[in-house]
């Protein structure tokens, strides 16, 4: 199916084969199949129902087998001596129903044996088949994409996928296959989905190297300097920074509104994520803080919560912070946080951003 597929006609003789092999035998007691995509819907031949179907859009009571567990990963960096919060960062992600975190089985094995964090993937897949998927831009395929890199999650239909590798009509059947084969995350309650975790967001970033993706590999590439002018407090240079990331980014998506500047901000700080886990709408208990950045442990740095305003005031950003107690939903965290709030102006055309920053203590 994936190395023949512009053979449609060999293609269907393999499942009249399955079906005249299998279905309705007396000689069947039960048939094991396995691969990458569910069966091949073809017509009339999507008739194969005599299988339950587990797949990376639903996986049933199968959850706990996908991958592996929290619990069994934890009990892999103590056997190898390994930070179990960075495994977290580069494997996880994968949120199932029960199951709510789910690990990149072959990788965490790859990085305990190496005793290193890295990607793995390439050792399985190349970013080139990545590329030729992200590069079809079925209605408004790039922005999802843009949206999902800055930590957002999209909705998407996964009926109408065919089971193949070939026939993509929609944007949902290209973000389907890009589920199946493991390159996104899905969150069948929400029926959304979204980048797992850090080892992923490599390969994207790979196949944005190569071409086409010029606006975004620029935010990208600015994204140390970002960093290092917040974590050093020089409000100017984080106000120019942000100008010229929500800029490049608004020129892919679609809109261009609060959505917009999280997910700028987001790809902003790109570089963030390896020192850093990135939640976006933090609960605390009196709202949501916009963006929190919280510390890997050995990362040495200091928290960072961010909040986002529109049409007010950089000042009112941080007021928000500290009246809603943002910092307090910190749990487990002592040490420096930086509060920066952000505020972009839409009647100010040439310094349309503005940044202020403090630092506190959370003992």
């Amino acid at each position: 199916m994936r190395e023949r597929q512009e053979s449609e006609e060999l293609q269907k003789q393999y499942l009249d084969f399955l079906c005249n092999l299998l279905k309705d035998r007396e000689y069947v007691a039960l048939a094991y199949m396995t691969g990458i995509l569910p069966v091949k819907k073809y017509g009339q031949h999507s008739a194969l129902n005599m299988f339950w179907e587990y797949s990376m859009t639903d996986q049933k009571a199968l959850e706990e087998y996908t991958g592996f567990t929290d619990i069994e990963v934890k009990e892999l960096c103590e056997r190898f001596d390994m930070d179990f919060h960075y495994a977290g960062s580069w494997y996880d992600g994968y949120m199932f129903t029960r199951y709510r975190h789910i690990y990149n089985p072959r990788s965490v094995v790859e990085a305990m044996i190496c005793h290193r964090y890295s990607s793995y993937w390439t050792s399985t897949e190349t970013y080139d088949a990545l590329k030729m998927y992200m590069d079809m831009d079925f209605d408004g395929l790039r922005p999802d994409i843009v949206q999902m890199l800055g930590g957002g999650r999209v909705t998407v239909n996964t009926r109408s996928f065919q089971n193949d590798m070939r026939n993509l009509r929609t944007k949902d059947d290209v973000l389907t296959l890009l589920i199946h084969l493991g390159y996104l995350a899905y969150d069948l309650e929400r029926e959304e989905a979204f980048i797992p975790n850090k080892e992923i967001v490599r390969e994207f970033e790979n196949a944005m190297s190569v071409g086409g993706w010029t606006e975004v590999m620029r935010v990208l590439k600015a994204s140390e300097r970002l960093l290092e002018a917040t974590l050093s407090g020089e409000e100017e240079k984080v106000a120019e920074g942000l100008d010229q990331a929500h800029m490049e980014v608004a020129s892919v998506l679609t809109y261009n509104d609060e959505n917009t500047m999280a997910c700028a901000i987001n790809i902003a700080y790109y570089s963030a994520r390896k020192d850093y886990r990135i939640i976006r709408e933090l609960p605390t208990g009196r709202g949501f803080a916009d963006v929190v950045f919280l510390p890997l442990p050995a990362s040495g740095k200091p928290a960072l919560v961010v909040e986002l305003k529109y049409d007010k005031s950089a000042n009112a950003a941080i007021q928000q912070i500290k009246d809603r107690q943002y910092t307090q939903a910190l749990d487990g965290y002592c040490g420096e946080i930086l509060l920066v709030g952000v505020n972009y102006d839409r009647n100010n055309a040439d310094k349309p951003h503005s940044c202020v920053i403090e630092k506190m203590e959370k003992v």
